[in-house]
């Protein structure tokens, strides 16, 4: 599983810019709470073969399945705790509830830095769930 800030990150497939070549399907992983992105670990030594080459030949886009043998996506994000295809509110709820299982956890080891990262993550993902619900109402939608 891939944590930034705390959070599990959701695997996802997209673009990454390299100097000025844009590479197309890549698998990545997302944090929704900072929203930083990185090259999913298992693919970065291709990913970083295929940028310097193709920065090198002055590609300024191109796909990365088309060049590099793929690997299951499903075995990629097997240790992602959710992925992009699922329901917004869904992960938002995912990640809300293993921030509160942690909770205890950091308040019995009395870890205050650990504990005042979880209730900012907690602050955060709220506030993303509250305007996701928001526009799903305002939209006549559950």
């Amino acid at each position: 599983m891939s944590f930034c800030c705390g959070a599990s990150m959701i695997g996802t497939m997209g673009t990454f810019k390299h100097i000025r070549t844009r590479i197309h399907n890549v698998p990545l992983l997302f944090c929704p709470v900072c929203h930083r992105v990185e090259v999913h670990y298992l693919v970065m030594n291709e990913y970083e073969i295929l940028a310097e080459y193709a920065h090198g030949d002055g590609a300024s886009e191109v796909d990365f399945q088309e060049y590099v043998d793929q690997k299951n996506t499903l075995d990629l994000f097997e240790n992602c705790v959710n992925t992009e295809g699922e329901d917004p509110l869904d992960v938002l709820r995912n990640q809300i509830d293993t921030a509160l299982d942690l909770l205890p956890v950091a308040q019995q080891l009395n870890d205050s830095e650990w504990e005042a990262q979880l209730k900012k993550r907690l602050y955060v993902l709220s506030e993303k769930r509250a305007k996701l619900k928001g526009r799903k109402a305002s939209r006549g939608l559950k």
